[in-house]
């Protein structure tokens, strides 16, 4: 699909120096045009892309992290197949990121102190990159879930602090890719645009007014708003020219939805599956994935009984049962992550080596609620790994900085994020 020559397409036979120099009846030494370049050095690179996967209850620490001796950990043998392909990292988290469970809001944004009076999220990383680069697909980005209470978490923050609300369902995210309306249904849709465009100059307008009889603090919030307002205008008219454009096609069937919130593997599976056709199809190049443990009862698990709710056994205080169960479920997630990797490197153009694959937590002890030495995991995307990164367990290296890197991969000039100090140290790009 990307990078492909069209059909019918009749490629020129750019000019040479010898020919140009004769034309111009002169022997002076032109300068090297693009037009003596063949055509086909003009093709596009093939786009880049992010899939951003928190579980807000994280791993077993000593399952995940590798030893001193950079021997894989029990979890991350799962991954050998790919381990020139990612690297695990050690030491890293948020600085001042803290606040037990509330943390999980901060995981893409490093927004410090969450449980504080009066917090308000930043920028969520993949929002960042939207504002960019999300133009060039029908969707911006994608902000999925499983098992989220709808519209009260969230990995997906604007840059007015604003929640983006996870998509829960597979099969309405499959049909938001491939299903094209009727010419009726896609008018009524380009009118509901043009309606929240409206509304968006109402309020635009009413801000104005009301601008005028405020102090000076309460000036720069309401600029902020209507800085958010504006760019809502911007995507809605963005929007509209993508309603009339043919869906791309999928031989891929429609997933079905499971109706149970103890099919949570399941359903993160059918969410990874959906996840590479929308980047297979290039109908967007960010997605954000938020798998909420914490929200999940006694889970469907094969093997082995799975008796407590998920955040019951993430305090199990060293109960060897619990702890069996919870490596039960790690291991699961670990598998299924394998999975994803390797429908990835098996898709066109080597999709994996284009697409970064962040999998981490917020939390890196569940038991104890910490908000340190985060399992954090980055795989593909271009980057020459190293299978494992490890800095100081006790005064962190700061996680943004992987942010920065990630933005530059993605060819976005950036030299900070949010608490960075750089690039992420030790990770270098693959020519």
């Amino acid at each position: 699909m990307n990078g492909s020559s069209s059909p019918g397409v009749i490629l020129r036979r750019a000019p040479s120096r010898r020919q140009m120099l004769r034309g111009a009846g002169v022997a002076l030494g032109l300068p090297f045009l693009e037009s003596m370049q063949p055509a086909l050095a003009a093709q596009p690179e093939p786009p880049r892309r992010m899939l951003a996967i928190c579980n807000n209850l994280g791993l077993l620490p000593e399952q995940f992290f590798p030893g001193a001796d950079g021997a894989l950990s029990p979890y991350l043998k799962i991954l050998e197949s790919f381990q020139d392909e990612f690297t695990a990292f050690s030491g890293v988290s948020h600085p001042d990121v803290d606040g037990s469970h509330a943390s999980e809001v901060c995981f893409l944004t490093a927004a410090p102190h969450p449980g504080n009076g009066g917090f308000r999220n930043s920028i969520s990383l993949d929002q960042y990159m939207a504002d960019r680069i999300g133009e060039q697909t029908r969707f911006p980005s994608l902000t999925l879930g499983v098992n989220v209470n709808r519209g009260q978490k969230s990995l997906t923050w604007t840059g007015s602090g604003v929640m983006i609300p996870c998509e829960e369902s597979p099969a309405a995210v499959y049909r938001r890719l491939f299903l094209q309306g009727t010419a009726g249904e896609v008018e009524r849709q380009i009118e509901r645009l043009k309606l929240g465009e409206s509304i968006m100059d109402s309020v635009a307008s009413h801000a104005d007014a009301l601008k005028r009889s405020l102090g000076a603090q309460d000036r720069q919030r309401l600029d902020q708003y209507e800085t958010g307002v504006r760019e809502l205008e911007r995507r809605l008219l963005v929007s509209q020219e993508w309603e009339r454009k043919p869906k791309p096609k999928t031989t891929a069937p429609e997933p079905k939805d499971p109706d149970s919130t103890r099919a949570y593997m399941e359903k993160t599976r059918l969410m990874y599956d959906v996840a590479r056709l929308a980047f297979e199809s290039d109908s967007t190049r960010l997605i954000t994935l938020f798998l909420d443990s914490a929200s999940s009862p006694a889970i469907e698990m094969q093997g082995i009984d799975i008796t407590d709710g998920y955040h019951n056994l993430s305090h199990h205080g060293k109960n060897e049962s619990k702890l069996a169960q919870l490596e039960a479920i790690d291991v699961g997630h670990m598998r299924l992550l394998a999975e994803l990797l390797e429908k990835l490197k098996g898709a066109g153009e080597s999709l994996l080596d284009r697409t970064m694959v962040l999998y981490g937590s917020n939390l890196g002890d569940a038991n104890k609620h910490t908000t340190t030495n985060l399992p954090v995991l980055l795989a593909g995307g271009g980057f020459r790994h190293k299978g494992h990164l490890a800095f100081d367990t006790q005064k962190n290296y700061p996680l943004p900085n992987l942010f920065v890197s990630m933005l530059q991969r993605m060819g976005i000039e950036a030299d900070r994020f949010a608490s960075s100090t750089g690039t992420m140290r030790g990770l270098e790009l693959r020519a």
